[in-house]
């Protein structure tokens, strides 16, 4: 091959090298309302102007809780969930390496001893003889020149799953950090409320304990003295189921953690927890088309428009290069003497006249494109309606904390003032049981909604795509 050639061949190469036949992406519009939801559920979104927004906010921002932090880090750097996922991105950063690497040429040096002994019937010369070769040579083997972009397409797909792989990654460190921050308020809330159910059966033992005492002088029935009894019961089974949740909270922070935690991070109780930033959701839900699970769809639909420029590629004719270039001498001592040089050029060309196979895989990549535009736009959908549900919490929460703290009050004053007329005889004891029972429920009512309070608001960091 004559250096001219080359060079004319190596022009053509690089000039058609970023040529594909795949079909030019289009993003698909959002299926969801350009705005929030409004209504009753809903606050206004003029919003705290002074709160950032949740994808500016970083995780350290977000979460002002310096005992929460620590075990966040820690997670971050032991869960093993969030490791795959970096495993995984790096498996497909190496993929796309592989499929880059194919549209270069694959240089291989070669070194062959040949021998041979010809028997004289054979041999032209009437003798027999022996015919040695020894050969030196590099060269590229079956290098396929991309004049169609079917590789330039596969690089580009693997490319683009590259790029969704790492949105993955991205999308399961903020599941991380919501999960850990989710479970350590729920861990707070239960030691509330073991808190609350231990005070509640200790107040109730002394109750038990002055009923039994006018039981046994005969001011009070039996009944009473077991409907006192049954109220310690209940709030010892109450403190039975918290401490066996305590612990369970305590067994699945360890496990998001990824490795034992030191006591002193874990929470007491919610009222000493410093409470996750605000965080401002914007006017419109354009935000949604930044969340790493939603990138992650779109970039996979666009690996689908490159597996259409690959198979439309294979339509057309493949052409490939074999060449070789070296010495070779029949003694080992003449391989590098004048004249001993020694090439091939040998191109191959293969031209699809009919094969039904190309035409199935063709519509495969094309149904395979519209499943993945149904799936990118389902994927908006989800992220729409788990945004506006956490925002319909936080238009309700507060003026749910208020409604169960002023029931809390006026339920503690009932309680006082029936076991005040128990006390006095005007009533029995069943008011002051009722007025218990109530006051106890609401109790937890208000730590069950102060817990929503934080989690919706790590769930907002979530849905909003925190960080990213």
């Amino acid at each position: 091959m004559s250096r001219k050639t080359f060079l004319y061949l190596a022009v053509t190469v690089v000039l058609l090298g970023g040529c594909t036949l795949a079909p030019k992406y289009t993003r698909p519009a959002p299926p969801v309302p350009a705005e929030w939801p409004s209504g009753a559920a809903y606050t206004e979104t003029n919003e705290a102007v002074s709160a950032p927004a949740a994808w500016e906010l970083q995780w350290r921002d977000f979460i002002t809780d310096g005992r929460l932090r620590g075990i966040v880090e820690i997670a971050l750097a032991n869960n093993r969930d969030l490791r795959l996922a970096i495993l995984n991105v790096e498996k497909a950063e190496a993929l796309y390496g592989i499929q880059r690497a194919s549209l270069l040429p694959s240089i291989n040096a070669t070194g062959s001893v040949y021998r041979e002994r010809i028997p004289a019937d054979l041999s032209s010369s009437g003798t027999d003889m022996i015919s040695r070769k020894n050969s030196v040579a590099a060269g590229v083997s079956a290098w396929e020149i991309d004049f169609f972009g079917r590789l330039q397409s596969l690089k580009d797909e693997a490319w683009e799953q590259y790029l969704a792989t790492d949105q993955d990654r991205r999308s399961a460190q903020i599941m991380l950090v919501s999960a850990v921050a989710g479970a350590y308020y729920a861990l707070a809330a239960d030691r509330e409320n073991l808190k609350l159910a231990a005070a509640t059966l200790e107040a109730q033992e002394t109750t038990y304990n002055l009923v039994r005492k006018r039981h046994d002088v005969g001011l009070v029935s039996a009944l009473t003295l077991r409907q006192a009894q049954s109220q310690v019961e209940a709030a010892r089974g109450n403190v039975a189921r918290y401490t066996q949740l305590v612990a369970q909270d305590e067994n699945a922070l360890r496990l998001l953690a990824g490795s034992p935690l030191p006591p002193d991070l874990l929470p007491e109780s919610l009222t000493r927890i410093e409470p996750p930033a605000e965080i401002a959701s914007g006017l419109t839900s354009d935000p949604l088309l930044k969340r790493p699970d939603v990138l992650a769809a779109e970039h996979r639909l666009k690996a689908t428009h490159a597996d259409i420029g690959a198979a439309r590629a294979a339509f057309f004719p493949r052409i490939s290069l074999s060449t070789t270039i070296g010495t070779a001498s029949a003694e080992l001592s003449g391989l590098f003497r004048a004249g001993s040089a020694a090439w091939t050029f040998a191109p191959q060309i293969v031209l699809p006249i009919f094969d039904a196979r190309t035409w199935s895989a063709y519509e495969v990549t094309k149904v395979a494109r519209e499943m993945a535009v149904a799936q990118y736009e389902k994927t908006i959908q989800t992220a729409f309606r788990e945004t506006a549900d956490a925002l319909a919490v936080r238009g309700t929460v507060e003026q749910q904390i208020a409604a169960q703290q002023a029931l809390v009050e006026a339920l503690a004053e009932a309680f006082r003032l029936s076991n005040a007329r128990y006390e006095k005889g005007i009533d029995s004891y069943l008011g002051v049981l009722d007025a218990q029972r109530s006051l106890y429920s609401a109790q937890q009512g208000l730590i069950s909604l102060r817990l929503a309070r934080y989690a919706n608001l790590v769930t907002l960091y979530k849905v909003l795509g925190g960080g990213v």
